[in-house]
């Protein structure tokens, strides 16, 4: 971010799930770029996540990518212990892997899609979490920490229990993890990005029409972008953000801001 120092700890070493693609693939670039080691997540072998350490690596970084299901507690397990083999002791974590919203109403909701979608994003964070703290706890050492919510966890759609359980229990998992984790200066914090230039908007992407639509909904004027999103997570995770924890800062042009204007 223009304005703020962003350097980070020559010791530090990250994990950002979901770094394959959208915000956390955008994270994890601006972090290797910066000189932190990062290990980032995948669920596929699409090749995207090698492309992401090939990006970090050519700028003179440290990177590696790691097949994980973050849902999965042996998993999160394995990717820890990884990445400590590898770069050494995580201390900043970056919770981005998620699956969008099913679109299914809940009378037509099966519970295993409502199961699935809290697994990967609200129990994956949680474990990632707590694996992270567990081992800072032992070393006697601080951290950080950044959950990518929405702006969803308070601004419900129709069709989108799952993912609005979700989110809005994260909301409530990152305040209650700052206040457990203050006393051990490890710091917990969300963001809540409105709509933002991901494949999880992809239609936007591919339908200029369909662009302007959702834009002409957004105080702003536009859509934002990984980028833009990715410098919000690196401030957070500086330490010229050492005294803030707790909170969610939304990153939406004013889009959360319309809720019940107009009528």
């Amino acid at each position: 971010m223009a304005g703020f120092d962003v350097s980070f700890d020559l010791s530090s070493v990250a994990i950002v799930t979901g770094g394959e693609s959208g915000i956390g693939r955008a994270t994890a670039i601006k972090l290797g770029k910066a000189g932190v080691p990062v290990v980032l997540t995948c669920f596929s072998d699409s090749g995207a996540a090698d492309a992401v350490v090939s990006t970090i690596v050519d700028s003179g970084g440290k990177a590696a990518a790691v097949k994980a299901d973050v849902s999965d507690e042996q998993a999160v397990d394995a990717l820890f212990q990884f990445a400590e083999h590898r770069f050494g002791m995580v201390d900043l974590l970056v919770n981005s892997a998620g699956l969008n919203m099913s679109g299914v109403m809940l009378r037509d909701m099966a519970l295993a899609q409502f199961d699935r979608l809290i697994r990967v994003d609200l129990h994956g964070p949680f474990l990632c979490c707590r694996r992270m703290v567990r081992a800072l706890d032992a070393a006697g050492r601080g951290g950080r920490i950044v959950n990518v919510s929405s702006i969803h966890e308070r601004a419900p759609r129709p069709g989108a229990a799952d993912y609005d359980a979700a989110k809005g229990g994260l909301a409530q998992l990152t305040a209650t993890l700052a206040l457990e984790l203050a006393p051990q200066h490890v710091a917990v914090n969300g963001i809540a990005p409105g709509m933002i230039l991901t494949p999880m908007n992809q239609n936007a992407l591919d339908h200029p029409d369909e662009l302007r639509r959702k834009e002409a909904a957004i105080p702003w004027g536009r859509a934002g972008m990984p980028d833009e999103v990715a410098d919000l997570i690196l401030f957070l995770l500086s330490p010229t953000a050492d005294y803030i924890t707790g909170t969610t800062v939304t990153i939406d042009g004013a889009l959360s801001l319309t809720v019940a204007q107009g009528a």
